[in-house]
């Protein structure tokens, strides 16, 4: 294309020109994502406006009602003129949107959000709440806020701002704690907020109630210094991982007394989805390598004995044999772990199945039996789940394909066409006559809404590292947060020369050296290990079992691993 030389025409010639290097299809796919940006923000106001207006400040919306529950106590089956006197409701959407206002760019309502909290909310109330809830909803939603909050970068806070969230969470956190007092630190899962554990508690519990705390009981000691969360949620974390079978497969539920597993079927899926979502993220998030040694072994057991295909089925944890053969929504969070672990192609095999399964019922059932290729004739509602949309996110961002809008596109334009009402988004009953429910839950906004909107603007996440808990709220990776060796770090492993150089890869077994001859010499040349030394399995002496741990090079004793993860000399002589 030739440009006249006159200069008025010289610049209208140029712009034609330049269109012709802009490529049609990418204006359309921006296009695109401005529009589904914009229908998404509208939902997540929809559902919480009418929050706001007919349930604020208790937990959940009923939408069809237009009226309240208090879901996550036992206060959810009581009236309004039956609460007790000193309840004030615990504004657990409230809690569960902050982070979703942050993200879509509202500093006002999040400002107003923080102080309302700050001046109403208290967990001093004879509540029994479930701890797995709790934590993921309202403590990982007030930490989450409050590191949103701090961060300048965000300028979400136009007034002051005094840690009011973090002290409110180190509150609950501190609430928590006498759940863990179980002869092995296995946590109950229901708790009272204001009197512990009550008299005759069930204790009953599953994999995921007791093992997936680490990300938001870990990340209340980082801000706080206080190390018994952390501590307490490892300690469980640790003898959860102690009970698998030689499969390294893990039971569903378990008792927290005897420490015995009650149900033995093993799965992806409910009761022990999260498990395998926090060993991954909490190696992510906090830089230990147990995490990641804990995850890949659990990793490679899913792949051996789920795997079906593109499907994941369970198994028997002892033996590994199929015991059913059923897909439920709750998995359809493990695409996006997949992509997280870097198994990208796996993902979009595993994620593509649970689409035709949306595609064919118009949202997700809750159990979809994989041998029959029907619905459970039980389970056939679809809570507002946000599994689908979060593994849509992740591939989204690691692959850039735009099939993956096109997926978010009619998730979107399901939720809209079978699930809103005039109050809000409601639940579906059955998902073969679209019958509705009454239960707008928290995480609608905490996490569809949330992982929709960032699959069409994800400015947010661009130019920061986020991990986001199992209820969606994000928590920036910082490497001040990951555990680091020490800068001089003496490993019993290795051995001096007589010139006093390191011999790295020389013993005291191997060189077979007799004991020192001055225990406590300084010079580095009569610094040797006896010759039934025998290293610990790990540089840093962490451990899971007393298999890793060697033999005392002073003592010629064998070491054992310790209740927090350590060999040492624990067993008396």
């Amino acid at each position: 294309m030739s440009c006249p030389l006159h200069p008025k025409l010289l610049f209208l010639c140029l712009l034609i020109s330049l269109a012709f290097f802009i490529d049609p299809s990418s204006q359309h796919l921006e296009v695109k994502k401005k529009l589904m940006r914009e229908k998404v923000r509208q939902m997540f106001y929809h559902a919480y406006d009418n929050y706001m207006t007919y349930a604020f400040p208790h937990d959940e919306l009923k939408p069809l009602t237009k009226s309240f529950t208090d879901s996550l106590s036992e206060l959810g089956n009581l009236k309004l003129e039956h609460l007790p006197t000193d309840y004030n409701g615990s504004a657990v959407t409230l809690v569960e949107s902050l982070s979703s206002l942050a993200i879509l760019g509202n500093s006002t309502e999040f400002e107003k959000g923080i102080l309302w909290l700050s001046e109403n909310l208290t967990f001093d109330i004879d509540a029994r709440v479930n701890l797995f809830e709790c934590n993921i909803r309202v403590l990982g939603g007030l930490i989450s806020a409050h590191l949103l909050a701090i961060d300048p970068s965000n300028r979400l806070i136009q007034g002051s701002y005094n840690n009011q969230l973090l002290r409110l969470a180190e509150d609950l956190g501190k609430r928590f704690l006498p759940a863990f007092e179980t002869p092995k630190g296995l946590p109950y899962a229901w708790i009272n907020l204001k009197n512990g554990v009550m008299e005759n508690e069930t204790t009953e519990t599953s994999t995921s109630g007791c093992g997936s705390l680490i990300l938001e009981m870990g990340a209340l000691s980082r801000l706080t210094g206080d190390p018994r969360f952390e501590s307490a949620a490892l300690r469980a974390l640790r003898q959860l991982w102690r009970m698998r079978s030689s499969l390294d497969l893990l039971g569903t539920t378990l008792d927290v007394v005897t420490g015995e597993w009650l149900e033995y079927s093993s799965s992806i899926g409910a009761g022990v989805d999260s498990f395998y979502e926090y060993l991954l993220k909490a190696y992510i998030l906090f830089g230990k390598e147990d995490y990641w040694l804990m995850f890949r072994s659990a990793y490679l057991a899913s792949q051996k004995y789920f795997r079906h295909g593109h499907w994941y089925h369970e198994a028997n944890m002892w033996s590994g044999k199929p015991t059913y053969w059923q897909l439920t929504s709750l998995q359809a969070f493990w695409p996006g772990l997949q992509v997280l672990a870097g198994d990208v192609a796996a993902a979009n095999l595993s994620h593509r199945e649970f689409f035709h399964v949306w595609e064919k019922f118009g949202v997700l059932p809750e159990r979809y039996l994989l041998d029959h290729q029907i619905i459970h004739p039980t389970m056939k509602y679809y809570p507002l789940r946000p599994e689908l949309a979060e593994s849509t996110f992740y591939l989204y961002q690691a692959t850039k394909d735009p099939w993956y809008l096109d997926v978010g596109e009619t998730i979107v334009k399901s939720l809209n066409m079978y699930t809103k009402v005039p109050g809000g988004f409601a639940s579906v009953r059955d998902v073969t006559t679209m019958q509705l429910e009454d239960h707008q839950h928290s995480f609608f906004l905490a996490e569809t809404c949330k992982y929709l909107y960032l699959l069409f603007d994800d400015s947010f996440v661009a130019k920061k590292n986020y991990i986001f808990t199992t209820e969606g709220h994000p928590i920036q990776v910082m490497s001040s947060w990951h555990e680091k060796l020490p800068e001089s770090y003496f490993s019993g492993n290795w051995t001096f020369s007589k010139s006093g150089a390191w011999e790295s890869q020389a013993s005291a077994l191997s060189l077979q050296v007799c004991p020192s001859i001055a225990p406590n010499s300084r010079r580095p040349e009569q610094q040797r290990e006896s010759a039934c030394h025998v290293p610990d399995k790990q540089i840093d002496h962490r451990c899971w079992s007393n298999k890793e741990c060697g033999v005392d090079a002073t003592t010629c004793r064998q070491r054992s691993c310790s209740g927090v993860g350590f060999c040492g000399l624990w067993n008396p002589l």
